[in-house]
């Protein structure tokens, strides 16, 4: 007679995620619908559809604790090539930031082909700016703010926050932010080579200061860049190695976490609460926002 012992709990989560997700794709929704159905009501208060301009796809969602007084403020702008993307696909996101005493802004911006570089830039720059003068009155603390972003959104946050010229046009400054966090953002990314990305960026005549490498100096805000090292989609060495020894070499604070075995997508999944287990990405951005570039063990 033999016996069979059943996987443990990480595994078993595992198949019912794969389950759950089989089903979704069965149904024709998007498995951010999966993450996003894992947030519990009641988990912290929602603000939405506020207006930071005057266009449709200016708007942005707070996620603040039930308790918010004086929190730290982190405004998350999502991936998706520049050419999609919804705010609601990341209430996980304000969900996993607001659990640890965040008040998280996820705004939407314009996206190609309505616009091409440099307008969803400016829109961005505009929410950090909106954010700034009104998040008091959701419990937020200004002097405390923080920009983020998810691979597209890495590449927004890192602009807005070593590229003065943005802040700088809608009334705000780099200087006036408490840090940066981007996750698999592409921060060097000349010739382009992916043609979905072409267009977005004007080429054959695409501006070499899009870059964000371009604009490393001492004076950036402290940095933590985050990768997963299975990541095939955006070379984590190429760019938030390469970024982070580029700014502390400028004399900017920079923190770079590689995660092993994790890829492209999973990295923001990982903020979700089914599979925050991956990887200790919350647990990192909420050290970073507590102590911008306080130094981890080892370094």
């Amino acid at each position: 007679m033999s016996s069979w012992i059943g996987p443990g709990p990480r595994g078993l989560l595992e198949m019912l995620l794969a389950a759950g997700l089989a089903l979704c794709l069965l149904a024709a929704c998007s498995p951010l619908t999966l993450l996003n159905g894992a947030v519990p009501d009641g988990a912290s208060r929602a603000t939405s559809g506020l207006a930071y301009g005057p266009l449709p796809r200016q708007r942005l969602d707070i996620h603040a604790p039930l308790n918010a007084a004086g929190a730290p403020v982190v405004v998350f702008f999502y991936g998706g090539s520049w050419r999609s993307g919804e705010r609601a696909d990341y209430r996980f996101a304000g969900d996993a930031l607001a659990s640890r005493g965040i008040i998280a802004v996820i705004a939407d911006y314009r996206l190609y082909p309505e616009v091409a570089y440099p307008e969803f830039l400016r829109d961005a720059a505009l929410a950090v700016a909106w954010i700034q003068r009104h998040i008091g009155a959701y419990g937020g603390d200004p002097g405390r703010l923080f920009v983020a972003g998810h691979s597209a959104g890495g590449y927004i946050a890192a602009m807005l926050a070593l590229d003065p010229r943005w802040l700088r046009d809608a009334g705000s400054a780099p200087g006036t932010l408490a840090g940066w966090i981007g996750l698999a953002g592409p921060y060097d990314f000349l010739p382009i080579t992916a043609r979905d990305v072409r267009p977005v960026f004007l080429f054959p005549d695409t501006p070499a200061d899009s870059q964000p490498i371009r604009h490393a100096s001492a004076a950036a805000p402290p940095g933590l860049l985050l990768t997963g090292a299975a990541d095939t989609e955006v070379d984590p060495q190429r760019n938030s190695a390469a970024l982070a020894r580029t700014l502390r070499a400028a004399g900017a604070c920079a923190r770079l976490v590689e995660y092993p075995g994790l890829g492209h997508k999973l990295l923001v999944g990982a903020l979700a609460r089914p599979l925050r287990w991956r990887a200790p990405v919350l647990d990192d951005i909420a050290a970073f926002v507590a102590r911008p570039c306080a130094p981890s063990p080892g370094e």
